[in-house]
């Protein structure tokens, strides 16, 4: 049995339902949740859980998308939304009839609010949450207050300096390789949680990328997903995945967002600023999840371990999803991005916010030199007022200060 874990995004969701007609909680599948929809509706008695899923359901609902809604009750849960596109407009119309907040909790494996037909129905009468696989800090049931990303922001990674870190070690190749779905973290060794990913994959590749979209070249989108994690962290290019796979670029396109629809990767746009000149625009490439990108490659922590090249760019993407999953817990808005100057200078996540800009520069190793400070000194001296901090995650065990609004910080801290 999977543990139950308390998830941080369950605030928005409870503030949500206490004043919003209708909520959705989209994210990849088996991220939490159907899981985390009924665990609220425990808590909030009256709502009758309904899944797309079945097929009776989602035949009831297909045929007569107007009559399914008219009969639901007063409150309910429909999860796995996306497989009847056609609900929507009768959602619209229920709503409008009866504008009762937390009306309806609405899950969805796919990013159905990109679709105008959608987004047009529930304007205005739908609040979006995001769910990702889970955090480290939702693992170790850590409180909001608690996070580096807070402590960042705030300007309190000083008190953080007295503290000892564990050092992961070998251990950081064994935790990118388990990934963080819940149902893979529930088996009871990495050659399990593996095979677990593989299927996940195959899954998603026969049934929902299909049902999504007509796919002309089916055979290229698992050559895709894997292309994916062997550039994740780095900067996205077209031209070589496209002579890689025989796909035109606009094909490709294509099988890139339906792969964005259904949350297996996220493009890092590049940082951008009037101020600034000769940065490059090209987004990176991140896949969802680091224990799926090893399974599509094939890599054991052991092969990981031995590759220092891969696992610099896996434990990349690593913070940044644990980045990602930590901002969107936040109630201010942040943008992420990354920098790059046409001279190879980098940061690797730039978090802008209404106060001002943060930074995030990655390191598998234990090691320290000045140089591993140089692109985060240049943006903050680029920036001058707007800097709030800048860290650099490595694999040690002490909270160090370099001076001038720059950290070091152990990898296990975040």
């Amino acid at each position: 049995m999977e543990k139950k874990y308390l998830r941080l995004a369950e605030r928005q969701l409870r503030e949500a339902l206490e004043d919003t007609p209708v909520v959705m909680i989209h994210g990849p599948r088996q991220c939490g949740k159907t899981t985390l929809a009924q665990q609220m509706s425990a808590r909030e008695e009256g709502y009758e859980y309904l899944t797309l899923d079945d097929e009776a359901v989602r035949t009831a609902a297909e045929l007569d998308p107007m009559g399914f809604c008219l009969r639901l009750p007063p409150k309910a849960i429909i999860d796995e939304a996306q497989r009847v596109p056609r609900l929507f407009t009768a959602i619209k119309y229920i709503i409008d009839q009866e504008r009762a907040p937390g009306r309806l909790i609405l899950t969805g494996s796919s990013d159905v609010m990109s679709l105008p037909q959608v987004s047009d129905s529930l304007a205005g009468r739908v609040e979006v949450i995001r769910l990702h696989p889970l955090a480290r800090a939702e693992l170790r049931g850590e409180r909001e207050d608690e996070l580096l990303i807070q402590r960042l922001y705030g300007g309190h990674l000083s008190e953080l300096t007295s503290r000892s870190y564990e050092r992961l070690g070998a251990g950081l190749s064994e935790l990118i390789v388990r990934g963080s779905f819940p149902a893979a973290l529930a088996r009871p060794h990495e050659r399990r949680a593996r095979k677990w990913y593989t299927a996940y994959a195959q899954a998603l590749v026969q049934r929902d990328i299909h049902g999504l979209a007509h796919i002309r070249k089916a055979e290229a989108v698992p050559k895709l997903l894997e292309a994916c994690a062997l550039m994740s962290a780095q900067t996205l290019n077209l031209a070589s995945l496209s002579s890689a796979l025989s796909l035109t670029q606009a094909t490709l396109k294509e099988y890139i967002s339906l792969l964005q629809q259904l949350f297996l990767i996220d493009e890092l746009p590049a940082y951008h600023n009037n101020h600034l000149k000769r940065l490059t625009k090209t987004p990176k490439l991140h896949l969802v999840d680091t224990g799926l990108a090893c399974a599509v490659m094939g890599l054991t922590s052991q092969a990981l371990e031995r590759d220092r090249a891969r696992l610099g760019h896996l434990v990349e993407t690593w913070v940044f999803q644990e980045l990602t999953r930590q901002v969107s817990w936040l109630d201010d808005p942040l943008r992420l991005s990354h920098y790059r100057t046409k001279d190879q200078l980098e940061v690797d996540v730039v978090i802008e916010s209404p106060r001002g800009v943060m930074a995030v520069e990655v390191k598998a190793s234990a090691s320290l030199t000045f140089a591993d400070f140089k692109g985060l000194a240049q943006l903050r001296d680029q920036l001058g007022g707007g800097w709030l901090g800048g860290v650099l995650l490595y694999d040690g065990e002490r909270v160090v200060s370099s001076g001038d609004g720059l950290w070091a910080v152990p990898l296990s801290a975040l």
